[in-house]
């Protein structure tokens, strides 16, 4: 049998028909991690504790559970008890937390097994995945699991990367910008975004309260359907009839696309048209204005007393300015050091300005500003969801220069917004380009708390689409 063909869907009912055993799908997966260390997809890899959890699944398991024996992977900064949780930096590296976050309990209740825990930009700051700090390869940054000379995306690298090189089919991340939707886009894989609030965010290394969130990232929008359902509660969802989807597509989320995404997000307009979709062209003013407003000030006004507040739940005695002198990406360090730690932002010219008056502004005002603007624009043209290119480009080289601040800005140009506004959003796969042959995404985000009919529209689209091919390589 050809397990890394298996998508969640697939190997839980395989696993529940006992047409299959929990030892040889983690067995498999943990030779597949094995063989892929140059991606640098693991931080920590779980061997014993994993086959232990399959041969105990095997032997008396429960199999109606909706996870049973299946194995999954969790990003390095979401707590797994008795294994380390180093949010992808030095100081937290031997930090091993007693109990899971509640996002973890819930899919080891329903029978999940942690294989390992996934590589990540340090401190989830960033989209690159280009993180100093761990390696199990030659070269530093987690690699893309289509070709290894780019970037994995950011910040949940290493969780994209192990399932876009079919090492599992299904995992976490976290999403403060894009982190969930990024690396799922460069990989060719599924994820969700959930409404702010929808998933418990306790147990979680933290950026900002205001835009964090736990995310399933999975081979298939069914799979993600399946974690999202084991997570929030819920039946079953059902594919939408794509017949009566309605979705908008904003000009403004079409800038800097090169020809591959072009292309392909076109093609992929003109597919969901012939399944009966209605598209239709809206207008977001102030969109990218309001944005600006409330993006960078909440994430590096909150990261200060989130990330003070999570050292004292570690237990582990660290101050933020310990925990920043050991920061190892050049990109973070300067963020932590020039930015979080004195409470500045970046003003006029090239002056720094106390950031508490602009957060206050953002919170207050520019915030409740933009969740009108998408609140008008779902409601006043009666919209489902609004699409776009997930990222503007494919992956980027893999080097230091991948973190800079420019191609920082460029790949959450489409999901940043959505992430201010704290409404969910869903990344599917569309194609390979046609020139660079690596995975292109698509994304709709719908209103706030739609989170279920935006996975009903995503498998509906999963027939439409396809899953893409695997890496040559994997």
């Amino acid at each position: 049998m050809n397990y890394d063909e298996l998508t969640l869907t697939q190997a839980t009912a395989d696993l529940r028909a006992g047409k299959i055993t929990s030892t040889a799908l983690t067995t498999e997966a943990l030779a597949r991690a094995r063989a892929n260390a140059d991606l640098n997809a693991f931080i920590t890899l779980d061997e014993a504790g994993a086959m232990k959890a399959a041969a105990a699944f095997d032997a008396k398991g429960d199999r109606s559970k909706p996870l049973g024996g299946m194995p999954v992977v969790i990003k390095d900064n979401i707590e797994v008890a008795g294994l380390p949780c180093s949010a992808g930096t030095p100081a937290l590296k031997d930090y091993i937390p007693g109990a899971d976050a509640p996002v973890v309990a819930k899919l080891r209740a329903a029978g999940a097994i942690i294989i390992g825990k996934t590589s990540m930009h340090e401190l989830a700051f960033g989209i690159s995945g280009y993180n100093t700090a761990f390696k199990t390869g030659a070269e530093f940054g987690v690699r893309n699991a289509y070709d290894r000379a780019r970037i994995a995306g950011g910040s949940s690298s290493g969780t994209g990367a192990a399932i876009g090189a079919r090492i599992v089919a299904g995992g976490l991340g976290t999403d403060t910008g894009g982190s969930v939707r990024v690396p799922a886009a460069l990989n060719g894989c599924a994820s969700l975004r959930p409404t702010v609030g929808r998933y418990p965010q306790e147990g979680i290394a933290p950026i900002s309260h205001t835009r964090d969130t736990a995310g399933p990232m999975a081979a298939t929008m069914a799979d993600v359907a399946l974690l999202d359902r084991v997570i929030a509660g819920g039946d079953p969802i059902l594919p939408a009839d794509l017949r009566l989807v309605r979705i908008g597509i904003a000009k403004a989320m079409l800038a800097n696309l090169d020809g591959d995404t072009e292309a392909a997000f076109h093609g992929a307009v003109a597919q969901m048209k012939a399944q009966g979709t209605v598209v239709v062209e809206i207008e977001m003013p102030q969109l990218a204005e309001l944005n600006s407003q409330v993006s960078f000030p909440v994430a590096l006004y909150e990261a200060y007393d989130d990330l003070v507040a999570y050292l004292a739940h570690t237990g582990t005695g660290l101050s933020i300015e310990a925990l920043a002198q050991e920061i190892s990406s050049a990109d973070v360090k300067g963020t932590y050091e020039g930015l979080v730690i004195p409470r500045k932002l970046p003003g006029p010219g090239d002056t720094l300005v106390d950031a508490k008056p602009i957060y206050d502004a953002a919170v207050k005002t520019a915030r409740p500003a933009l969740q009108a603007l998408y609140g008008n624009t779902f409601s006043g043209n009666k919209l489902d969801a609004i699409a776009f290119p997930t990222t503007p480009r494919v992956a980027i080289p893999s080097n230091p220069d991948s973190s800079s601040l420019e191609n920082f800005a460029l790949f959450i140009q489409n999901t940043d917004p959505g992430s201010n506004a704290g409404i969910p959003g869903i990344q599917i796969p569309i194609a390979l380009g046609a020139s660079s042959r690596l995975p292109i995404g698509l994304e709709l985000d719908g209103p706030a708390g739609s989170d279920r009919r935006l996975l009903a529209i995503g498998m509906a689209m999963d027939s439409v689409f396809g899953r893409l091919p695997p890496p040559r390589r994997s």
